[in-house]
């Protein structure tokens, strides 16, 4: 009995470190899409190289606009799947968040980007993305060679995506 209650402790330990580190991904991705709403109109589009650019454009739909075009329930859809995400994640972390370090840090990129997406479409209305990379070679796929627009967020969710992969390789690997 003692021991459960001190595992239970350590797990609620290591569920508020994950928590703290979404929380950073949170706080980034929010304070530098602040930062873009206030210097760029929407559509503004600033060079850095000759292969990235800094602008501002809004996304109503999800990863690559998917859903963009839809008559506005689609906001509340993503916010509902982020919100769920989120609980889901939670629940995985408390399980297995002291033991599974790297599906940890998989899961809490995903949920801290997921968060930071769903915090503006309650704001906004939609998803602000500002990072804008093109190149010649994406021509045939993207317009003008223009990978679509993204944020922040989306990158620590793409992260936490690799993670999650080489984690289960590794598991697979393993066992």
């Amino acid at each position: 009995m003692a021991r459960a209650a001190v595992a239970a402790g350590g797990g609620a330990r290591n569920l508020l470190w994950w928590v703290l580190v979404a929380a950073v991904v949170i706080v980034a991705d929010q304070f530098t899409k602040t930062l873009v709403v206030g210097w760029f109109e929407l559509g503004d589009a600033r060079p850095v190289t000759s292969f990235f650019n800094l602008v501002r454009v809004h996304n109503t739909g999800a990863a690559f606009s998917f859903l963009a075009g839809a008559s506005g329930w689609q906001r509340w859809f993503f916010v509902g799947l982020g919100v769920a995400f989120t609980a889901f994640c939670l629940w995985m972390l408390r399980q297995h968040g002291a033991t599974q370090r790297l599906f940890a840090w998989a899961l809490t990129l995903i949920m801290g980007g997921a968060l930071g997406n769903v915090i503006d479409r309650l704001i906004h209305g939609y998803v602000v993305d500002f990072l804008d990379f093109h190149f010649r070679f994406l021509a045939p796929l993207f317009h003008g060679g223009h990978f679509p627009a993204f944020n922040l967020a989306d990158m620590a969710i793409t992260l936490g995506a690799v993670l999650l992969i080489v984690d289960e390789l590794r598991r697979v690997r393993r066992g």
